[in-house]
């Protein structure tokens, strides 16, 4: 009779594992990706400047409440940033609390960082390096449960962010009024909308308050249709979170590069 051998994991040593395959590539891959983002975006969100060129507005800093010179501010909601603001709160400091919120709470993303940030746990059948689990009950990570309030400003802010991509269709004309056009940042723009859309929309919370409490999506042929339609997009949840996260910061980077002063900050 063949002896398998045993499965458990009998000792409670660190990344203690009996697979033989290459398991650590992904969580590797995922702190490598995340951890590059969230370079690039602390960098951007405290530099506080070209972050708009024409009609085109950096997804970092919209929607955008202040703004900070006399360009930005005939685009802002609210005028100048007021004077008593600290230097370090920026424009972008002011509203991506609300985008990184609803990702930092993402159910597919909990998944992700758990594993390649904290090893909580590394994989699957590899050991933790800790003795305890609290999981989400405990403070800090309680506060994953407000996900489902972030979707509500994620869908405001998709919202707004749709609407920068109608406004990145008109274009000064040089005699004081707007021409129609498309340029590409107008397509870089819709791009991320189209990308954040499948992203939001395919949230798991979101898929819960369109199939949720009634017994029979039958009897409910508005909702069934809806719930699909979500469901099809959660069913690639991972994808859709890779490629709006990898598209808004290429839009950013596209915003930056061609904003006016970049020669006099990168030129010497």
């Amino acid at each position: 009779m063949t002896q398998h051998p045993e499965l458990t994991l009998t000792e409670n040593r660190p990344f203690q594992t009996q697979r033989t395959d290459t398991w650590w590539l992904q969580p590797l891959a995922v702190f490598l990706g995340l951890g590059t983002f969230i370079v690039y975006a602390t960098f951007r969100v405290f530099e506080g400047a070209h972050f708009l060129h024409g009609p085109y507005l950096s997804p970092f800093y919209s929607p955008l409440l202040f703004g900070t010179d006399a360009h930005t501010v005939t685009h802002s909601w609210f005028g100048m940033m007021p004077d008593w603001m600290p230097g370090l709160i920026t424009p972008a400091v002011l509203i991506l609390w609300a985008p990184l919120g609803f990702r930092f709470t993402c159910y597919y993303y909990r998944g992700a960082y758990y594993k390649a940030f904290w090893a909580d746990p590394p994989s699957c059948t590899v050991s933790e390096p800790r003795k305890g689990y609290r999981g989400e009950n405990s403070f800090p990570l309680i506060v994953q449960n407000i996900h489902r309030y972030f979707l509500y400003v994620a869908i405001i802010i998709l919202g707004i962010l749709a609407y920068d991509v109608w406004k990145a269709l008109w274009f000064d004309d040089g005699n004081g009024g707007t021409t129609f056009g498309i340029g590409i940042g107008t397509i870089v723009l819709a791009g991320n909308v189209i990308l954040l859309g499948g992203y939001t929309l395919g949230c798991h919370s979101l898929r819960h308050l369109v199939g949720g409490v009634i017994d029979l999506l039958s009897k409910a042929p508005i909702r069934r249709e809806a719930y699909n339609c979500v469901s099809c997009l959660n069913r690639h949840h991972m994808l859709w979170a890779w490629m709006s996260l990898c598209w808004v910061g290429f839009s950013d980077v596209y915003v930056r590069f061609i904003a006016p002063t970049f020669d006099k900050v990168w030129i010497p």
